[in-house]
């Protein structure tokens, strides 16, 4: 008809399939001239202007599409799809209260009630309402108990709801009535990992694979199961099952190599985390992982080879740069690590060690003036500080401001005296100062 022009006759039905068709294509235009053409020959049908309004709203003309469905709530009051689409329309822009309203007329008019419960509970999750979500999708367990889309939701809203309690209590009278649920064991399981009570989560995640041996979502959270009960070598075991039973993954791998790295086995540890990246080029974590082993292999120029890997993925971490001024630190490439530590600062990696570590680089550095002002800025945030403290002192006497340097020696001391030997290590000359030696024998005499 379509492409002669020619007319010919087509049943409701048959117009209903092939409109339904073109919409699972995707091909919207065509089933948009299927929905004139079939109007033209059954101009009445309810069931085709309501496939007209899906199309609407497909489309975002969510005005005509409510106008639509405006006449059609007159003419057909009791066709509960009529409510339907207006509670989608209603969703669209917003109105999720409203929408639930609509549902609940349509419910008076259908036999079909697991959909429209089903779409209530989906409004009641925007508007972040899990009790009546979870009411909503507990009713439509009742009518099919292998609704797991429902089952899933319902977890969800004990998750988001923090009652992992209730999840585990509703989880087991589900259980009773459905046993060989390997859907139901495995959120099961997750439940009690989440209260830490490993033991029972690995009962539930093995009745899960039992069930379904096939099941790579119980198999991954058996092996996490294993790795926090300390069972490494089986976690991995059941870390490889998964990449027998799919494609393989960064995920895994990196699972695999931490497994590894905590029985000692550094060098398998490695050639996981490198699979890992070969998988996923972009996975950072992979890279740090990587530099990480290597920096313990005090191997430093990998590991610096690596962590330059990560950054490039990710260079507003501050954790890799603190790993990047480490490295260099090791390397004897000390204006690289001050680079770092200035970007951590510069993302708001405040914490005490990167000011302590950047002051002592440049210290080291001799650049006694920078490193004043790295500590007087660190001051602003740590007030009370031996560390601060004693570093100052030993700046300014090298500065020959001798009497604000021990100023803040007396305040280091006040602090924490026993952490006065940072001196030595760090201005080794000071220490011989008479009047450094003095207030450090007269103060250690005063506390006694």
């Amino acid at each position: 008809m379509l492409k002669t022009n020619s007319v010919y006759f087509f049943d409701l039905v048959e117009f209903e399939e092939i409109i339904v068709h073109y919409l699972d294509c995707g091909k919207h235009s065509l089933a948009n001239k299927a929905v004139k053409l079939g109007l033209q020959q059954h101009p009445t049908s309810i069931d085709l202007k309501l496939l007209h309004v899906e199309l609407l709203i497909f489309e975002g003309k969510f005005d005509d599409a409510a106008k639509s469905v405006k006449r059609l709530e007159k003419i057909a009051p009791e066709n509960d799809e009529v409510y339907i689409q207006k509670a989608t329309i209603l969703s669209k822009g917003g109105q999720h209260e409203k929408a639930i309203e609509a549902l609940k007329i349509g419910l008076t008019f259908s036999d079909e009630q697991v959909d429209l419960w089903s779409l209530m509970g989906m409004e009641y999750l925007f508007l972040d309402d899990f009790e009546n979500a979870r009411l909503s999708f507990a009713k439509c367990i009742d009518v099919d108990y292998e609704d797991y889309s429902a089952l899933y939701n319902i977890v969800y809203c004990f998750d988001m709801q923090k009652e992992h309690e209730d999840a585990i209590h509703f989880l087991n009278s589900y259980i009773n009535r459905n046993p060989y649920s390997e859907v139901a064991w495995h959120q099961l399981g997750r439940q009690y990992f989440v209260l830490n009570m490993f033991k029972e989560a690995l009962t539930s995640f093995d009745y899960a694979v039992l069930i379904d041996e096939s099941f790579i979502g119980g198999y991954l959270e058996k092996a996490k199961t294993l790795e926090e009960l300390g069972q490494y070598k089986e976690a991995i075991e059941n870390y490889l099952i998964t990449l027998e039973l799919d494609d393989p993954t960064a995920f895994v791998y990196v699972r695999i190599g931490e497994c590894y790295e905590k029985i000692k086995q550094e060098d398998t540890a490695v050639s996981y985390y490198k699979k890992a990246v070969h998988e996923d080029p972009l996975l950072d974590k992979g890279w740090l992982l990587l530099t990480n082993a290597y920096y313990k292999q005090k191997d430093y120029q990998k590991a610096a080879y690596y962590i330059a890997k990560a950054l490039k993925i990710d260079e507003d971490n501050s954790l890799y740069w603190r790993k990047y001024s480490e490295i260099n630190i090791k390397l004897n490439f000390f204006e690289e690590a001050v680079n770092g530590f200035e970007k951590c600062i510069e993302l708001n990696d405040i914490a005490i060690e990167i000011y302590i570590a950047l002051a002592d680089v440049l210290l080291f550095l001799g650049d006694f003036n920078d490193a004043l002002k790295i500590l007087f800025k660190a001051q602003k945030t740590y007030k009370y500080f031996a560390e601060i403290e004693y570093r100052l002192a030993g700046l300014f006497i090298i500065l020959n401001k001798e009497n604000y340097g021990i100023d803040h020696l007396i305040n280091g001391m006040k602090i924490d005296y026993d952490y006065h030997t940072i001196m030595n290590e760090l201005f080794p000359i000071i220490t011989e100062n008479t009047k450094v030696k003095k207030l450090l024998i007269n103060y250690k005499k005063a506390m006694g």
